[in-house]
C-alpha cells in the first residue's frame, strides 16, 4: 500500500509567515514609557506678583504628576499668529492702525504673523517672521463677504495642523471672527455641540497652541443668535486650549485696542510647564487630561483640559 501524501512545505509557509508577520505588529505597537510633554500656560495674579513654581498642582489623567520645569515665555520663544476673518464688516479697516500698533510694540524677537480665513484655510501669510514692520504691511480691509471663511474651525484646523516644526517656542493663534459654524445647522441655543468646533479645538490642543479670540461682525450676519451661538463656541476652544476669549456681548466692538493690550499682556505672563506622561508617542491622535492648578493666593491659571504626549515648546 503506497504510504499517504505529506504536505512537509507547510511547516516552511507557515514558519516564514510567522517571522514576516512579527515585525509588522512591532511597528504597530507604540511604545509605552514616559514621555517629556510641555503645556502652555497663562498666568493672572490679582497683585501682579510672580508665579510661584513650587505652589503649581498638576493631574495627568487625574494621577497626581511632577513638574519637571516652569519656565517663563521669553519674547524670543513666543510665535503669534493673528487670523482675521475674511468675512469681516469693512468697519474693521478703521481697526488696522490698532493692529498695526499692537505688532509694532511687540518685544523685539517674537515672530508674528498674520493671515486671512478663507475658504477653510488661511491665506496671505509667508510664515512668521521677527519683522514686525514687514508684517503689519500685510494687514488689509477683508473682503466682507458673508461666509467666505466657510468656517472659522476649519481655518484654525488647518492651519495650526501646520505650524511649523522647525520652531519650537510657546505657540499663540489671535482669532478675530464672529465665531459661527455655518455647517452646524441653526445657530441657535439648543444647538451648541458642533463636531467642527470639537475637532478644531483638538487639533489645537494636538499641536500645543493657546488660541484666543475676539469677537467681531460677519457681512450679512447681525447680532441676535448668531452672535451668542458664535461666542459660545469662541469660549469653548479658548477653554480647552488654555487661551481666553475677550468679548461677550451683542455688538460690535467700536475699538479692538483693549483686547490686544490684554492678549499681549497675556502673552507676556504665560509659561512653559515640563512635565513626563506615561504615552504613546506614535500616536499622533492621542490626547492626554491634564489639570493645573495654583494655591498660590490671587492667581489664576489658563491651561489646555488636554495635551498631545511628546509636544514639547521649549
Amino acid at each position: 500500500m503506497s504510504k499517504p501524501f505529506r504536505r512537509k512545505f507547510a511547516p516552511v509557509l507557515l514558519a516564514g509567515f510567522v517571522v514576516a508577520t512579527v515585525p509588522m505588529l512591532a511597528q504597530e505597537t507604540p511604545a509605552e514609557g514616559p514621555v517629556p510633554t510641555t503645556a502652555l500656560i497663562t498666568v493672572q495674579s490679582k497683585s501682579g506678583a510672580p508665579l510661584d513654581p513650587a505652589l503649581l498642582r498638576l493631574q495627568v489623567s487625574r494621577r497626581e504628576t511632577p513638574i519637571t520645569s516652569v519656565t517663563p515665555v521669553a519674547p524670543a520663544a513666543a510665535q503669534v499668529a493673528i487670523l482675521i476673518d475674511d468675512g469681516l464688516r469693512f468697519t474693521f479697516g478703521s481697526q488696522i492702525g490698532e493692529f498695526t500698533d499692537f505688532i509694532n510694540q511687540l518685544p523685539a524677537g517674537t515672530k508674528v504673523l498674520v493671515g486671512y480665513m478663507q475658504n477653510g484655510t488661511v491665506r496671505g501669510n509667508p510664515g512668521f517672521s521677527a519683522n514686525h514692520e514687514a508684517v503689519a504691511a500685510q494687514l488689509r480691509i477683508p473682503m466682507s463677504v458673508a461666509g467666505v471663511d466657510a468656517s472659522p474651525y476649519f481655518c484654525l484646523s488647518e492651519f495650526v495642523k501646520r505650524w511649523p516644526a522647525n520652531e519650537p517656542g510657546a505657540r499663540f493663534v489671535l482669532m478675530i471672527t464672529n465665531g459661527v459654524d455655518p455647517y452646524n445647522g441653526r445657530p441657535s441655543i439648543m444647538n451648541q455641540n458642533s463636531p467642527y468646533v470639537q475637532t478644531a479645538q483638538e487639533d489645537a490642543e494636538r499641536a500645543g497652541v493657546a488660541v484666543y479670540s475676539i469677537y467681531y461682525g460677519e457681512a450679512g450676519l447681525r447680532g441676535g443668535r448668531g452672535s451668542f451661538s458664535g461666542q459660545n463656541y469662541l469660549q469653548q476652544v479658548a477653554e480647552a486650549t488654555g487661551g481666553e476669549s475677550f468679548y461677550m456681548g451683542t455688538i460690535t466692538p467700536p475699538s479692538l485696542a483693549p483686547y490686544l493690550s490684554q492678549f499681549d499682556k497675556a502673552i507676556a505672563q504665560s509659561y512653559t510647564v515640563s512635565f513626563n506622561v506615561s504615552g504613546a508617542r506614535e500616536r499622533r491622535d492621542t490626547l492626554t487630561q491634564i489639570k493645573l492648578t495654583t494655591s498660590q493666593p490671587g492667581v489664576k491659571i489658563h491651561a489646555p483640559e488636554n495635551v498631545h504626549p511628546g509636544v514639547y515648546l521649549q
